[in-house]
């Protein structure tokens, strides 16, 4: 979600790569959601972080707390490395309304963080 919101802020202005220590695959209620807000995330892939080792990024975001302690070091020499702990709604249990609740509450603090993220860093 993030990799969408931050192509949209940053209006070509940057490259955006998307990464995990793990690979799943798309979250079909992250596509669905997003495509809610107009933006198409279901050509986005997973990746893992190890195929970008060779890129000197300007910035690292992780975005949740297992991320943070169990990614590998990315050798980036000028990277600013920022971090933001988001809600999970991969993780909530419970009815579709429940669900579709949790990764609606997940977009808007990724979507907030995101816009301030290009206000405040790229130009």
């Amino acid at each position: 979600m993030a990799h969408g919101y931050l192509e949209q802020f940053t209006k070509n202005k940057a490259t955006i790569y998307s990464a995990g220590i793990e690979i799943h695959g798309l979250n079909p209620d992250a596509v669905i959601i997003m495509r809610e807000d107009n933006i198409d995330i279901s050509h986005h892939t997973s990746n893992h972080v190890d195929e970008y080792a060779n890129i000197d990024f300007d910035y690292i975001i992780t975005v949740c707390d297992h991320a943070k302690e169990n990614c590998p070091f990315i050798p980036s020499k000028n990277a600013k490395r920022l971090h933001h702990n988001f809600f999970d709604p991969s993780k909530v249990e419970g009815i579709e309304v429940e669900k579709h609740l949790a990764f609606l509450k997940a977009r808007n603090e990724i979507k907030d963080f995101c816009r301030e993220f290009v206000k405040e860093n790229i130009s």
